[in-house]
């Protein structure tokens, strides 16, 4: 015999399918072994672009890739640090995201791809980075977009990788890094 479903089912089922839809789309950008994969791909469109640090810039038509995620956290989480102006003027842009502020570059300051800036959770916390056998703490306070970029906002800079943490040349000089090692460069990080 079946039986009739009461209005308070029918919603309780739309909000619990609904909520299983969302929970399922979160997790659309990981794979099954928990690696982050691209969300989506970003056509680029090339305008004036600041090439200090040999900045990338972006260039019309070709595809870039955009991620939602960034790889898991761990004790030592392995990243790739690149070099950045958070200055009036630099190549970083605008000004920095967790509090609306410039800031020079002899500040230890960093940028997370957004995976890792977790919709700023992370801001004006400090971070510790390891390479080079040394180690220094520095402060979140802005966000490597990984999702959006090829625009006058991002200075024409294609998204972020998922695994960035783009760090002042204050942090680089405080591991000990110069010269040409200095662009992209293997280190590990962890939350203070």
């Amino acid at each position: 015999m079946a039986t009739a479903t009461t209005p308070l089912t029918a919603s309780f089922l739309i909000l619990l399918i609904t909520s299983n839809l969302n929970l399922c789309s979160s997790f659309r950008s990981y794979s099954l072994h928990g690696q982050c994969k691209p969300s989506g791909f970003l056509r680029g469109k090339s305008g004036h672009c600041n090439r200090a640090h040999d900045s990338d810039c972006c260039k019309t038509g070709k595809k870039y890739p955009q991620f939602r995620c960034s790889p898991p956290l761990n004790g030592d989480t392995r990243a790739t640090m690149t070099i950045n102006s958070f200055a009036e003027g630099g190549d970083g842009g605008g000004r920095s995201e967790c509090d609306n502020q410039w800031h020079k570059d002899s500040e230890l300051v960093v940028a997370l791809s957004t995976g890792w800036y977790d919709s700023g959770s992370r801001c004006l916390k400090n971070i510790r980075i390891n390479a080079n056998g040394n180690s220094v703490l520095a402060k979140v306070v802005d966000e490597c977009d990984s999702v959006h970029g090829c625009d006058k906002e991002h200075d024409f800079q294609p998204p972020c990788p998922n695994n960035i943490v783009d760090a002042s040349p204050a942090v680089w000089k405080a591991l000990g890094i110069h010269g040409s090692e200095v662009g992209d460069y293997q280190i590990t990080w962890s939350d203070e």
